[in-house]
């Protein structure tokens, strides 16, 4: 599809939300990934035996753009993640990932695409026996062939990055760091590699509102300065209302709204209102 085309599927995804129906993207003759998306849900049901977690749902996300993910408890976001790393594949619908069908991928295949992305997990989930120099560079040595030369200068390139001061940090433990220094670490391992996109789960959960800040204004120079496409699950309206180019909100297995923070806050949909809760 051209671009004109796409704004067309857009509109025609945010109206089937806004009204209440189910949302489902138009279908080109020859069915296929839109025109320009890096990631793609499209129509994906997954249950677990009875336990039905997602129903027809899709969303989108353009190259550089922030889609955040937002919901109650127990509504499936993580689970989006998980589809797009390919850890689950759906029962039926289908996962892009810049223009290609992950779901039915062989279990290197699917390794060859988790290398183009990067993770920051709730807990930043950092090896709790290695320094900070051997957590950041443990993807590199795992996945390229750079000598130590290199790895360190990159170590220390993705630590600025994340406005740590790399000669007072990296020879620390993570227990020796403040739990904003532990996420930034996580943002600076998952970005070692470069990669074309990043996943946030609950990336400021636990946090201070200072050092949450800190976390949504990183989070914002990753798109600004390396022009990543992120997908954040998280329960911070404020921060998602500051990071993300789209808002995606998942209620009752369904995408409730899609569309941006703006038309977000200016819904009359009484449950986005509510889950608002004034905001």
């Amino acid at each position: 599809m051209d671009e004109t085309a796409e704004r067309r599927v857009r509109q025609t995804i945010r109206d089937s939300l806004h009204d209440g129906t189910t949302a489902e993207r138009p279908r080109a003759e020859d069915p296929g990934p839109a025109a320009g998306a890096i990631i793609e849900l499209e129509r994906v049901f997954l249950g677990f035996g009875e336990n039905q977690i997602l129903e027809d749902v899709s969303f989108l996300a353009q190259r550089g753009e922030t889609i955040a993910v937002v919901g109650e408890s127990g509504t499936g976001k993580s689970t989006t993640l998980k589809l797009i790393l390919r850890h689950l594949q759906p029962d039926s619908g289908r996962v892009y990932v810049d223009g290609e069908d992950i779901a039915s991928l062989s279990f290197q295949e699917a390794l060859r695409v988790r290398k183009r992305m990067g993770m920051v997990f709730q807990g930043a989930a950092l090896f709790d026996s290695m320094t900070v120099y051997e957590n950041v560079a443990y993807p590199l040595r795992e996945h390229t062939e750079y000598d130590e030369d290199e790895i360190e200068r990159r170590v220390r390139e993705k630590l600025e990055f994340v406005d740590l001061e790399p000669d007072r940090v990296m020879e620390q433990l993570p227990s020796e760091l403040s739990g904003g220094m532990r996420k930034r670490v996580g943002v600076a391992r998952a970005i070692a590699n470069d990669p074309q996109i990043m996943l946030y789960d609950e990336p400021t959960s636990g946090l201070d509102p200072l050092t949450t800040g800190t976390i949504t204004r990183l989070i914002m120079k990753l798109q600004r300065e390396l022009h990543v496409t992120s997908i954040v699950v998280s329960h911070d309206i404020r921060s998602v209302f500051r990071m993300a180019s789209q808002v995606a909100v998942l209620a009752d297995k369904h995408i409730r709204f899609f569309g941006t923070p703006e038309e977000m806050a200016a819904s009359d949909d009484r449950y986005i209102q509510d889950f608002l809760g004034g905001f």
